[in-house]
């Protein structure tokens, strides 16, 4: 995972949240993940890069996107195995391809339930996908 995503946690109304610093989260008065009891909520997440450039290409912003939401759920006490169900919004659906080849690396014996949903457009014109996840953190884990 790259090591510049950069995630603070505090605590607000009795659960936890995470914030990743996006210039979004303040105007719009959300955060990057919650955390209530064990379920973690991870909001829609798109992959720009920390210098607030975007990869290229869409398997690369799938790719980022999936680090940030990995990111958040570790930073909230998850691990990536704990996702039950993400959801993927892209401007171009017909490349499906490229965004399960990625998704698959990070989720392949996970299996999570998911849906990949075609858009008008996202919040920047260079955001080709964002991706959500839920995550339910067990309290018990198998040795």
């Amino acid at each position: 995972m790259p090591n510049d995503i950069h995630i603070t946690v505090a605590e607000r109304a009795g659960r936890l949240t995470a914030s990743s610093g996006s210039k979004w989260e303040p105007i719009m008065g959300y955060s990057r993940a919650v955390r209530s009891g064990s379920i973690i909520a991870v909001t829609g997440s798109v992959g720009i890069n920390a210098d607030g450039t975007y990869p290229s290409s869409l398997e690369e912003q799938t790719r980022r996107s999936l680090a940030i939401v990995r990111a958040a759920i570790e930073a909230l006490g998850g691990r990536i195995e704990d996702v039950i169900r993400t959801r993927m919004f892209v401007s171009d659906v017909s490349r499906w391809e490229e965004v399960a080849k990625a998704h698959g690396e990070v989720f392949g014996e996970i299996r999570p339930a998911t849906s990949i949903v075609e858009v008008a457009r996202l919040i920047d014109d260079a955001a080709l996908i964002e991706i959500e996840a839920d995550a339910v953190v067990a309290d018990i884990r198998p040795a």
